[in-house]
C-alpha cells in the first residue's frame, strides 16, 4: 500500500514542499507478524509524521528478488530510505520507543 505525498509548508518555509518520509515494509505473505508490522507503522506514522510519510509494502513471497537491493534478512523489516540516512528495524514493529529511536522519527522542521 502506497499514501500519496502531501505538500506541507513550514513556518521557514512557505513555498516550498516537505518531502514525504519514504519507508518500506518488507513481510512475507500475511502472516500475524507483517499485518501487525504494517498496523504498527501505519498508527506511528500517523501519531509523529502526520500526512507526510508513504510507506511501500513488498511482499518477498511475490518479489523475493527485491529482498537483495535493501539487504533484507529477515521479515518483517522496516527500511527508512528518506530522509537519509538510511535506517532499519526488524520485528513486527511493537515496541514503540525502540521503532521511534531507531528510525529516528520526528516531524519536519
Amino acid at each position: 500500500m502506497k499514501t500519496k505525498p502531501i505538500k506541507l509548508r513550514t513556518a521557514s518555509s512557505r513555498r516550498r514542499p516537505v518531502k514525504p518520509w519514504q519507508l518500506r515494509l518488507y513481510v512475507y505473505d500475511q502472516t500475524p507478524k507483517s499485518i501487525a508490522a504494517l498496523s504498527n507503522l501505519k498508527r506511528i506514522c500517523e501519531s509523529h509524521l502526520k500526512g507526510c510519510y508513504r510507506i511501500e509494502v513488498i511482499d518477498l513471497q511475490k518479489h523475493p528478488q527485491l529482498a537483495k537491493g535493501d539487504q533484507i534478512l529477515a521479515v518483517p523489516t522496516v527500511v527508512r530510505k528518506l530522509p537519509s540516512p538510511m535506517r532499519r528495524i526488524i520485528g513486527n514493529l511493537s515496541d514503540v520507543g525502540r521503532l521511534i529511536v531507531g528510525l529516528d522519527l520526528r516531524p519536519p522542521d
